[in-house]
């Protein structure tokens, strides 16, 4: 077994292990305690994910992140949870804002994630009408049953599904396993993806908005996924994605910028926030009004 220690002192503008993954923007990783979106934090608490095969286990304690893994993994962590992100300017060049300056200081150290696109592709076409409990209930079913075992430290752990795993299941199956409605978008996109008809990699080497377009074609994908698919897999900061509550920070805070659709509601936003990391912001905003304003 590999490991390995970084010290979160030596990170621009800090780093918070329970806030980058459980703020709504990752359904990929899972807390061993079981606790996962739970709603308090965990000191210590080991967090897990499968990326190419190999287990990755992180927990932050002491002021070091530390990790575990098969294989040597540094580098993978550091890409991961977004770790050379220099925050510290990121919140400085933040626009002037009274809710996202309180939003910034509340949640300190948190980080946008950088997913694997297919898995974060199919967890948020599961995450329509839902809280985020249970979304990460239902990526971790499919993990379960349909994705690779892979013993690690004595445990055993699932990856979730490859696209050829996915297109496997039928929508019975799927309904049977919780997914609702969502289940026949799950397997048609599985089976886009399978059959190469298209993937959303592919997006990452668009301008934004023909990327926004070019995840729109896979099945049960609107602008809103799309977009969180963009900004918590593909790099593109500049994504908004516009959901209830920031929708609700919208008519309360910024109520200028709703412009009618979603496209130019879109544009409007990110120029107020910030167009460059206009994606961190509107995560900041998110899990601060999600949470009530805790900093927790």
């Amino acid at each position: 077994m590999e490991s390995g220690t970084i010290p979160v002192g030596d990170l621009s503008g800090g780093f918070d292990l329970y806030l980058t993954l459980e703020s709504g923007q990752s359904y990929l990783w899972r807390r061993e305690d079981g606790e996962m979106y739970g709603g308090d934090r965990a000191p210590a608490a080991w967090y897990v994910t499968v990326v190419d095969g190999e287990v990755i286990r992180v927990r932050s304690r002491d002021g070091i992140l530390e990790w575990e893994s098969s294989v040597d993994a540094e580098a993978t962590v550091r890409r991961l949870l977004r770790l050379e992100d220099d925050l510290e300017a990121i919140v400085a060049a933040a626009p002037n804002d009274p809710l996202l300056g309180e939003a910034y200081e509340t949640h300190r150290g948190l980080r946008l994630v950088d997913d694997p696109p297919f898995g974060t592709l199919i967890a948020f076409i599961c995450s329509a009408q839902m809280r985020v409990d249970r979304i990460h209930g239902m990526v971790s079913t499919l993990a379960r049953e349909y994705g690779d075992e892979i013993a690690f430290d004595g445990r055993t752990y699932h990856a979730f599904p490859t696209p050829d795993q996915l297109a496997t299941a039928t929508e019975a199956e799927l309904r049977e396993l919780g997914l609702g409605y969502r289940a026949p978008y799950v397997v048609r996109t599985a089976r886009m993806v399978a059959d190469g008809e298209a993937h959303p990699e592919a997006a990452r080497d668009l301008e934004y908005e023909a990327a926004r377009e070019h995840l729109m074609q896979f099945v049960g994908v609107g602008e809103k996924v799309a977009d969180c698919v963009l900004l918590f897999s593909l790099g593109f900061d500049e994504a908004v994605p516009l959901d209830t509550w920031i929708k609700s920070a919208i008519e309360e805070y910024y109520p200028d910028c709703d412009c009618g659709s979603y496209a130019a509601t879109s544009r409007a936003i990110r120029e107020r926030l910030g167009e460059e990391h206009a994606g961190y912001a509107q995560t900041y905003i998110f899990h601060f009004l999600r949470t009530g304003g805790k900093g927790r």
